[in-house]
């Protein structure tokens, strides 16, 4: 092959002119009877790659992270809702971090880092969170406007671990707890509302580090088929499940953090989350993005 003056040239006693094209560096190609023949039998095979790497490419952009089951222990005793973590069980339980940033940018450990533990009884799920945060904020007394602009934990839930969207619909839940215990989120009204009888919930700052406080919630869980219009525990709504072993949930956890701004400064979750078209604030409308727990003994 000779290559002159911004064409290349494949040299035989006969050359045929196939075309004139402008094709990128080159002005001109010239190949022979045998390189147009073994053109037409590889070309078929390089667009099947080319549509089979396309294919692949928009697969791996949507594929969401995968995370690994949280086993849940089962409470032996009951759990006292006081913000004092002393039984036993929750001694024995695993913590869990809150160490992704999802909004904002880096931020110190005395600014923000939390924690979490699970428990389960067959009536409820059981949370534990330890938060170190050096300014609690709470700046709009509605708790059904800009929640996610006060110091918050939020509790995604995902009671059958289907995924899919949930913006407007029970398919999953996206509990704002606010630090006056107010629990919040958009109903099938497209429109916020209380559901407070869904989690209760008591924090208390540790004695000796008054940054850190233990917030401990009881969460009723229940199903996608709940009715807002309706009391949590009217005769003719849903009732909550009854959790047993081997139950599978869709679970993630974050922090809203604001140190007095306007809005939040910094969205903190417990599972990593990928962006799309560099958005990660995905778990309010979207259950695919939370990770799993198992219930066992």
């Amino acid at each position: 092959m000779e290559w002159c003056s911004n064409r290349y040239r494949i040299p035989n006693k006969q050359n045929h002119d196939l075309t004139t094209a402008s094709l990128g560096m080159f002005n001109r190609v010239k190949f022979n009877h045998s390189a147009v023949a073994l053109a037409l039998i590889i070309s078929p095979f390089f667009s099947t790659l080319s549509v089979a790497a396309a294919e692949l490419s928009t697969e791996t952009l949507h594929q969401e992270h995968s995370h690994q089951i949280i086993e849940v222990n089962r409470a032996n005793s009951d759990i006292t809702l006081d913000g004092i973590p002393s039984e036993s069980d929750w001694q024995q339980a695993k913590w869990h971090p809150i160490d992704q940033m999802i909004i904002g940018p880096a931020i110190s450990a005395d600014d923000f880092s939390g924690q979490y533990k699970l428990l389960w009884r067959e009536d409820k799920l059981f949370l534990l969170a330890e938060i170190i945060d050096d300014v609690l904020f709470d700046q709009t007394a509605d708790p059904t406007v800009l929640y996610w602009d006060d110091d918050t934990v939020e509790v995604f839930l995902d009671e059958d671990a289907s995924g899919g969207e949930h913006q407007f619909n029970h398919n999953a839940f996206a509990y704002h707890v606010a630090l006056d215990r107010q629990v919040a989120d958009f109903s099938t009204l497209k429109q916020a509302m209380t559901f407070n009888e869904h989690i209760e919930t008591v924090w208390t700052r540790d004695p000796i580090n008054p940054k850190k406080i233990y917030w401990e919630m009881a969460i009723h869980i229940f199903p996608d088929s709940y009715d807002d219009s309706l009391d949590a525990f009217a005769h003719n709504q849903v009732s909550p499940i009854t959790l047993t072993a081997g139950k599978v949930m869709g679970l993630m956890l974050a922090y809203c953090d604001n140190d007095g701004s306007k809005q939040r400064e910094n969205f903190i979750g417990s599972h990593p989350i990928k962006a799309v078209d560099g958005d990660m604030n995905r778990g309010y409308k979207s259950a695919d993005v939370f990770g799993k727990i198992k219930l066992i003994k």
